[in-house]
């Protein structure tokens, strides 16, 4: 290819920060609210009007960009064959090669520069992204968010002014795109709020599979107005790590006590196994007597509430700790429980699908942790759930033993921080059920359910725009109580 044909299609940075300004105009602003004003929620992404005119969304291969430097996803051997790989060899030409030779290797979250040899960028900033797998999903953050960070860290050192990101994590390395936008996004961020003062403009790179995720995602971190950042407040994710956007890991952090093991003094105490308890499941670790003997106490009625309280805190931490290390793909594949968005109050929705629920089939205690994997960060602020009972059989009903083990698992935050349970299409035989389960079996839970026997009664809590309904359940709705008004006819 000719290399001054290649370089007729670069796109120049100065008309990407037109097309993102033009797009940006066409957005409500909030021109009575300051960004410096005082919010009800304070979110952790305000509105930057600085920082989000250095923010470009571009859709198309990052080596047509005009950048000082762009970035390049490979392997350790710095010879990946990927899509964005092999569009930036093919523009940049074979010189590309022979210096990537010279490199030798790149190890994971590192990153090397080249030349742009016959590109319109100057630089080419090679790094590896992680290879995903759950079971240590923790890792894979940590290398994804160094990526990010030396990315722009040695954008900092060689003075460059702007930098086209690419898409980091490849299909190939298995990287789940919405969790791995998450950790792109908010690392940029913490780092031109701390360091960004002499960089211009950051391009994100995507190709038409991945803008719809980007779209989504990028308002959370970049708000455009304090109106659109309340609106995304609730969407954000519980965990967005530290100032500098890097993961935090409870389970690594760890507190040295004078006397850790005298509990004397209460207020000591409550601290002690606070700090102990996000350390692991170990029974050293907790400095924890022998469960059973506690489990005895409990039932014949010597150990205080706080120790109960403590006691089930530790419980729960297990359970987390579990969620977090195992695969539960299969389990997130039935796309029976999913965060859509909030309702007339602002509150996270969460939406439960019944017919999803194939009871017989699936290992019930790997829905139990993907629930508690899930809800956990859900439920640090006030939140709804939605249960869609439309259309459920024998085999979707999950067994009241099962229902109440959830209930005394899950961390107090779970029950205190549910507003409402909204029960949709109920039957006769599940509101005996769950007037049998919530009067009974559990407390706290029966005066927040509300059963609602249409769509439309369910729209005046949550407007249809702000939330995914299964489209069965839409026609079903239909057929009982005729069409409604609603801008989205919604699915998964």
């Amino acid at each position: 290819m000719d290399p001054l044909g290649a370089r007729s299609q670069f796109v120049d940075i100065e008309t990407l920060l037109t097309w993102q300004q033009q797009l940006d105009e066409g957005l409500p602003q909030d021109s009575t609210d300051s960004p410096n004003s005082p919010h009800v929620f304070p979110s952790p992404f305000p509105f930057r009007p600085d920082i989000n005119q250095k923010i470009i969304l571009f859709t198309g291969d990052v080596p047509l960009l005009n950048c000082t430097a762009i970035v390049n996803t490979s392997n350790e051997a710095l010879n990946d064959k990927n899509p964005v790989s092999d569009s930036i060899h093919q523009l940049a030409g074979p010189e590309l090669k022979e210096d990537l030779l010279k490199l030798k290797v790149c190890r994971t979250g590192e990153v090397k520069l080249t030349k742009g040899f016959n590109l319109a960028a100057r630089f080419i900033i090679h790094t590896v992204g992680p290879k995903y797998k759950a079971k240590y999903r923790t890792a894979a953050e940590s290398s994804l968010y160094s990526c990010y960070r030396n990315i722009m860290q040695l954008a900092i050192e060689q003075s460059m002014v702007s930098v086209g990101l690419c898409v980091v994590s490849t299909t190939k390395r298995g990287y789940p795109l919405e969790d791995a936008t998450h950790i792109a996004f908010r690392t940029v961020r913490r780092f031109l709020e701390n360091h960004g003062n002499s960089i211009e403009a950051v391009v994100f790179a995507v190709s038409d599979m991945e803008e719809a995720v980007y779209k989504k995602l990028l308002p959370l971190y970049y708000p455009r107005s304090v109106e659109e950042e309340r609106a995304c407040l609730p969407l954000i994710p519980g965990d967005v790590g530290n100032s500098e956007g890097e993961p935090v890991v409870p389970e690594r952090q760890i507190r040295i006590t004078e006397k850790p093991g005298s509990l004397e003094d209460e207020s000591e105490e409550e601290s002690l196994e606070s700090d102990l308890g996000q350390i692991g499941s170990h029974a050293f670790a907790r400095m924890e007597d022998d469960v059973d003997k506690q489990r005895k106490l409990i039932l014949q009625g010597q150990m205080s509430e706080a120790a109960i309280q403590k006691q089930h805190q530790r419980n729960y931490n297990r359970w987390l700790f579990r969620a977090r290390a195992e695969d539960l793909s299969d389990i997130a594949a039935l796309k029976a429980l999913y965060q859509t968005g909030v309702d007339v109050y602002g509150r996270t929705v969460m939406v439960v699908v019944g017919r999803n629920i194939p009871v017989t089939l699936i290992d019930l205690e790997k829905a139990l942790l993907y629930f508690i994997h899930v809800m956990d960060h859900i439920t640090v602020k006030e939140y709804v759930m939605v249960y869609f009972h439309t259309l459920t059989g024998e085999h979707n009903h999950l067994d009241s033993e099962f229902l109440k083990s959830l209930y005394h698992i899950v961390d107090i935050k779970f029950k205190k921080n549910l507003k409402a349970f909204y029960f949709v299409h109920p039957t006769f035989r599940s509101k005996f059920s769950t007037w049998l389960f919530t009067t009974f079996s559990v407390s706290g839970i029966k005066e927040k359910v509300r059963y609602l026997d249409s769509l439309q009664q369910l729209f005046t809590c949550v407007r249809p725009e702000q939330i995914d309904i299964p489209p069965f359940v839409v026609e079903y709705d239909m057929r009982m109580n005729g069409s409604y008004c609603s801008s989205q006819s919604s699915g998964l």
